[in-house]
């Protein structure tokens, strides 16, 4: 039997809004906020969509994407961690958009815009973290494999999305390494929402994962932001909605600025760069090379929707072993070179 379809009646009329109507509402945002009426646009031009901006639409079709949807099965830092509060490279990305989402509405910036970044900036990581760009990079010698490039050539190329140029822009350049920087406020509100959440979440998982104890940190990080987690992730967005409301551009105050990097480099020292992070690490980048190395002897053994013919033979092989999750690495990793028995 079917059961009737419940209703909620809303205690008065729904109104229609549409693409125009919320296109229309982006005149109210700051005179530096993005208009989607204004975008450089797509690689091919397609139709309006009847409801959502361009934007949105772009936020759509990241969030269904088979790379996006393979982020819950990578590592942020701890590799293969016990319990089940560690936060993995999905985790991550939703809160580096819960940040990018406070800081373009604070800043009344086109929040759908700084979504989109931010859901995508990630898609390109290998697994492992980043240990992956470290592994891989010694293949497209004298150049630099970047998750960040990776990112764009998912939605470029492998899974083309045909994604505006702002989104893509964003997504290019999330990263304080890339030059040139990105061209919208949006993506720099993404900028800090990397940094802010990878800072206060990464501690966190030390602090659980026994790597550090709160008094580990110099007492002028704690002075400064607080107790480690939500206070911290808190203090920071407050300090880059001050300063930008002050300045008029996205940025964070000099002195906060300056404390979050002395907290970043304790983290590369006690917890990023650690002993047993660099053990982890090597084996992680002896996994990925042999990986790398098998499918450069056999390339036949990549899928179709990895071999671009237009791409080099090294290309194609870190598109499909960069694509790989944690465990779908290390399971081909034991399937290509663990000994079998003969029985």
């Amino acid at each position: 039997m079917i059961e009737p379809m419940q209703e909620i009646r809303a205690g008065g009329e729904l109104r229609r809004r549409d693409r125009l109507a919320r296109e229309a509402e982006e005149e109210r945002l700051s005179p530096a906020a993005t208009r989607s009426t204004q975008s450089r646009g797509r690689e091919r031009p397609e139709a309006p969509d009847e409801f959502r901006t361009a934007f949105e639409r772009d936020r759509d079709r990241i969030i269904h994407s088979k790379a996006f949807r393979r982020l819950k099965h990578k590592t942020q830092v701890f590799l293969n961690p016990e319990g089940d509060h560690f936060v993995t490279r999905l985790t991550h990305t939703m809160q580096v958009t819960q940040v990018a989402r406070s800081l373009a509405n604070a800043l009344a910036l086109n929040e759908p815009l700084a979504e989109a970044i931010a859901l995508g900036h990630d898609v390109g990581h290998s697994p492992f973290g980043h240990t992956g760009e470290d592994a891989l990079s010694p293949y497209f010698d004298p150049d630099e494999w970047h998750h960040a490039a990776q990112s764009v050539r998912i939605y470029e190329v492998l899974e083309d999305a045909n994604l505006t140029w702002e989104v893509r822009d964003g997504i290019r350049a999330h990263s304080w390494r890339i030059n040139p920087p990105p061209s919208t406020p949006e993506a720099f509100c993404v900028r800090f929402a990397d940094r802010i959440a990878y800072l206060a979440h990464d501690a966190l998982d030390a602090i659980r994962a026994g790597v550090l104890d709160r008094d580990a940190f110099a007492p002028a990080i704690l002075e400064r932001f607080g107790e480690p987690g939500k206070e911290w992730i808190n203090t920071m967005i407050n300090a880059v909605i001050d300063e930008s409301l002050r300045t008029g551009a996205v940025r964070m105050d000099d002195e906060t600025l300056a404390v979050m990097n002395q907290l970043r480099d304790f983290m590369f020292d006690n917890v990023y760069q650690s002993a047993e992070q660099q053990r982890q690490q090597r084996r992680a980048i002896a996994v990925i090379r042999d990986l790398m190395d098998w499918h450069l002897e056999h390339p036949e053994e990549i899928p179709d929707s990895y071999r671009q013919d237009e791409a080099s033979a090294q290309t194609q092989a870190a598109d499909y072993i960069a694509g790989m999750t944690d465990r779908f690495a290390l399971a081909t990793h034991d399937r290509l070179f663990r000994p079998t028995l003969n029985l």
